[in-house]
């Protein structure tokens, strides 16, 4: 939501207040999104101003909308620590802050004071056709080093000064990492925990400030045991494991060409949000592999800095909207990363907007 906060309260410094024009544009350019892609169900990062997003959404049509935490506010007016939000247009039947393990994190080293950077939440959820399913939203620490320095210390040489800077960044980003590493992994054992004592459906969503594919996280999308015996862990593991939507959408679009085996599919259609396509040749091997050429999408990036970009927004799902799953009630039919506010700004538009691409999934019916 990058900053969501009614005037005439500030973010983060006294001076960072929206004015009621400015705020009426942010709010207005959320209900442009909402109506144009209409998901059913939204996360939300960034939220200070709780109780408003809760009457934007709502009359929108998202009946449902839950938090597990609100804002720190200092000054009386001087907000920080924003949290994360979830609206529904389906039933919300439970709702809780996830509490991770403290005899594991004390395994791993952390400390007795270790606890998510912004606290997780999770909504129970009963969607169409597969009933209670459990949606969590996040937002993992940031990369942002969390030691800081005086920048601009006058009793240092300036040499001095920039390695006092570089030995805080060096330091204070690994921290992050470990932050964000450990938060994700203590997030997942509960997931675990949770999936099999309901044997409900799971939904992840959210900023993950971190690239899947970076070691940090990759453990989120663990599908292979070491050790364990091949027969229990191919019978059982699926279950517990999460897969990338963009994965799941990917093998969805390979296997459009392949025979059916007589089945159909139904109308029925859900989308949860968080691009447009675009397409490229798949290299010569893989169009073997499919026994035709087929145009592979390329993932577009949620986030840019300076001249780089990267994918730091994700929707992890399990194996009930895995189409290769036998047990599977619905596949990925689309995933689409909105990015006009990033790529193609306008300023009477998208100023007030937010910094991140909007990651959108739909599902659709199998039978």
């Amino acid at each position: 939501m990058f900053n969501y906060l009614e005037p005439p309260n500030a973010y983060y410094e006294f001076e960072k207040i929206y004015t009621a024009q400015q705020w009426a544009k942010k709010q207005r350019w959320i209900v442009d999104y909402l109506t144009e892609h209409a998901p059913d169900v939204i996360g939300f990062q960034e939220v200070f101003s709780i109780d408003s997003l809760k009457e934007l959404v709502g009359e929108q049509g998202y009946n449902y909308f839950a938090v597990v935490d609100t804002p720190e506010v200092i000054d009386d007016f001087i907000y920080k620590r924003p949290v994360v939000a979830i609206a529904s247009k389906y039933p919300i039947v439970e709702v809780a802050a996830v509490d991770h393990d403290s005899e594991l994190a004390s395994m791993l080293g952390l400390n007795s004071e270790f606890t998510f950077s912004r606290k997780v939440l999770r909504a129970t959820i009963v969607l169409p056709h597969i009933g209670n399913t459990d949606c969590y939203v996040v937002h993992f620490k940031s990369k942002r080093p969390m030691i800081n320095v005086d920048e601009h210390n006058k009793e240092l040489t300036p040499e001095q000064n920039i390695i006092e800077i570089l030995k805080a960044n060096l330091a204070g980003g690994w921290g992050s990492t470990i932050q964000r590493g450990s938060e994700a992994t203590l997030l997942m054992i509960q997931m675990i925990a949770r999936r099999e004592a309901t044997q409900q459906p799971m939904l992840l969503m959210g900023d993950f400030n971190n690239e899947l594919a970076d070691g940090v996280l990759s453990h989120l999308l663990t599908s292979t045991l070491r050790f364990a015996p091949a027969f229990d862990a191919k019978t059982y593991l699926a279950k517990y494991c999460l897969n990338d939507s963009w994965d799941l959408f990917v093998k969805s679009q390979l296997s459009e060409d392949e025979p059916s085996n007589g089945e159909a599919m139904a109308s029925d259609e859900i989308s949860h949000s968080e691009s447009h396509s675009i397409f490229d040749l798949a290299d010569e091997n893989e169009a073997k592999n499919v026994n035709t050429t087929k145009l592979m999408p390329l993932r577009a990036p949620t986030h840019y800095y300076g001249a780089s970009s990267s994918v730091l927004d994700y929707i992890l799902l399990s194996c009930e909207f895995d189409a290769s799953y036998l047990g599977s009630f619905f596949e990925v039919i689309e995933y689409n990363t909105y990015d006009r506010h990033l790529i193609n700004p306008e300023f009477e538009r998208d100023d007030l907007s937010t910094d991140h691409g909007i990651v959108l999934v739909t599902l659709k019916l199998r039978s």
